[in-house]
């Protein structure tokens, strides 16, 4: 039997191991998918050893940067994001191949560019966390320019919410929440961007999908933007690990 994992910490509850194995279990493949809780990441070398017929890994909190030492091979997005979230394992004749993915921003891409048009050329990435920076990656690679908001003045480049003048909102159409403000239970909470002037042509995208109608979406909605939550984006990255361990 295969086995695939997520390495992290703490793993209380995760996506992933539902997902996987509800899978593994509804088109009757022979494998598993466990959590590996390590607690330092100089355990990971002990969970490759142990574990030989383990194909692939989900990486998460606070591994996603710190394992890309013990890697030998990084794909080139997930190079220039700086973070893996997914680790494909080979085996051969004894010797183990380790390759870094990052499958944020595959999720993220197919999952917006959807809504694109030609309106849509530069965007608002609020928030400057991990996820942050494979968004502004993905939407590089769709041809769409963007700018960091923070809440505080971080660098050169990167704007505050105060710095959100009515130029940079009409000029910004495509506006994505990477914070997790308003997620349950806190879901009276909204980033605090100037929803007054927000138009129809704006597109409002939320990592965020519990609730799944975020109040940023629904201020957005009240403006007639386009909105939409992170949930696709999910499940995409769930069938782009998939795909990437069996490629």
């Amino acid at each position: 039997m295969k086995k695939y994992g997520l390495i992290g910490y703490p793993l209380k509850h995760s996506f992933s191991i539902e997902y996987f194995n509800e899978k593994f279990q509804s088109e009757q493949i022979d494998a598993s998918y466990v959590n590996f809780e390590i607690s330092d990441i100089k355990d990971f070398p002990e969970v490759i050893e142990e574990n030989l017929n383990l194909c692939g890994l989900n990486v998460t909190i606070p591994y996603k940067e710190k394992v890309i030492s013990y890697l030998d091979e990084i794909d080139t997005d997930a190079r220039n994001i700086g973070a893996i979230n997914v680790i494909k394992i080979t085996r051969q004749k004894g010797k183990i191949r380790l390759k870094g993915f990052n499958s944020d921003i595959i999720g993220f891409t197919k999952s917006i560019q959807p809504l694109l048009t030609p309106l849509h050329k530069k965007a608002l990435i609020l928030g400057t966390g991990g996820a942050s920076k494979a968004i502004f990656h993905g939407l590089k690679n769709l041809g769409v320019e963007s700018t960091f908001v923070s809440r505080t003045h971080k660098a050169d480049g990167i704007l505050t919410y105060e710095e959100l003048s009515p130029e940079i909102m009409k000029e910004n159409t495509v506006i994505v929440n990477c914070t997790p403000v308003g997620m349950y239970p806190k879901v009276d909470f909204y980033p605090n961007i100037p929803y007054d002037l927000l138009t129809p042509n704006h597109l409002l995208y939320d990592l965020l999908y519990n609730p799944d109608k975020t109040m940023f979406m629904r201020k957005g909605e009240a403006k007639g933007a386009i909105t939409k939550n992170g949930l696709e984006m999910l499940l995409l990255q769930a069938f782009a690990s998939w795909e990437i361990w069996n490629q």
